[in-house]
C-alpha cells in the first residue's frame, strides 16, 4: 500500500469518492474515456453500482439513482471511520444530520450519508473487505478533497470535534482557507468563498482528480459532452480547472506541480 493510500485509512481522512447518476452506462462511458477507468460490479444496496479501477486498483464508485429519485447529481467525499455508528452519533451531537444509515454495504464495509450544520453532504466509510481508494497521486485518481462553504469559522468546530482534525489557517490576507491535518499530514481543506458560493449548490465537498495536462483534459471534458465551469488556471499546487460531467456533477481536474 502506498503512503498516500495508507493515509486515507486514518479515521477522518477522505478515503473514497462516489457518484450517483441517472444513467450509469453513459456516466461510465464519460469517465472511462476521460480517466481511463475500467469498471466492475460493486455492492448493489442502493441499486446498480460499479467500482472504477485504474491499473487494476479501485479508485472511485459510480451508482445509478432510482428513476423516482430526483436528487442533485454530485460527487460525494467519504471520510474514513473505525466505527460508523459512533461517528454518526458524533455528527448528530455536533449539529449535523445523518440522512442515510449507518448500514452495511454487503461485506465491503459500513456506511452513512451525512451533512454538516450548513448542509454540505459527505459520506462515512467503515471499511470491511474494501478499505477505500487503493491508488492515489496518479492521473485519474482523486488527489484532494475540499469543503467549499461560505466561511471557515462557521464549520471549523464541527469538523474538528467530529473527526479530530487539526486545522491550520492559510497565511495569506483575504484568503479564507483551512488545511485539515491528521497525524501531522494534510488530508483535506475548507475554503470559505463568501458571496462566491454557488447559490444553486450551497456548501459542498469538491473532489480533485489528477490529470497529466489540465488544458487537454478540460478540452476532453467538453468533447465528451461535459462543461468547463471555471477555466484552467494556475495555483500554488498546480494548474487546475473546475468542470462538470454530462449530468452536471462538478469536480476539479489538476495537473499537480
Amino acid at each position: 500500500m502506498t503512503t498516500e493510500a495508507a493515509t486515507r485509512r486514518i479515521p477522518g481522512a477522505p478515503c473514497w469518492v462516489s457518484l450517483l447518476a441517472h444513467s450509469l452506462p453513459a456516466t461510465q462511458e464519460f469517465y472511462g474515456a476521460l480517466f481511463g477507468w475500467e469498471f466492475r460490479p460493486g455492492p448493489q444496496h442502493f441499486g446498480p453500482y460499479a467500482r472504477a479501477f485504474l491499473n487494476g486498483r479501485e479508485v472511485a464508485g459510480l451508482g445509478e439513482l432510482a428513476p423516482d429519485r430526483h436528487l442533485p447529481v454530485a460527487w460525494t467525499t467519504y471520510l474514513a471511520s473505525d466505527d460508523a455508528d459512533t461517528t454518526a452519533e458524533q455528527i448528530r451531537s455536533c449539529g449535523g444530520t445523518v440522512a442515510v444509515g449507518p448500514l452495511d454495504a454487503d461485506s465491503a464495509g459500513r456506511m452513512a450519508i451525512a451533512s454538516d450544520p450548513h448542509g454540505a453532504i459527505f459520506g462515512i466509510w467503515q471499511g470491511g473487505t474494501m478499505m477505500g481508494t487503493a491508488l492515489s497521486a496518479e492521473p485519474g485518481t482523486p488527489v484532494w478533497n475540499e469543503l467549499v462553504t461560505q466561511d471557515t469559522d462557521s464549520v471549523r468546530t464541527f469538523y474538528e470535534h467530529v473527526f479530530a482534525f487539526e486545522a491550520e489557517a492559510a497565511d495569506a490576507p483575504g484568503f479564507d482557507y483551512l488545511t485539515l491535518h491528521l497525524k501531522g499530514r494534510a488530508v483535506a481543506g475548507i475554503h470559505g468563498v463568501g458571496a462566491d458560493l454557488p447559490r444553486d449548490r450551497g456548501p459542498h465537498w469538491m473532489t480533485y482528480f489528477a490529470v497529466p495536462d489540465t488544458d487537454a483534459a478540460a478540452r476532453r471534458v467538453t468533447e465528451l459532452g461535459g462543461h468547463v465551469l471555471l477555466p484552467a488556471r494556475d495555483s500554488a499546487h498546480g494548474r487546475l480547472a473546475t468542470v462538470a460531467d454530462i449530468e452536471g456533477a462538478a469536480f476539479t481536474i489538476i495537473q499537480p506541480r
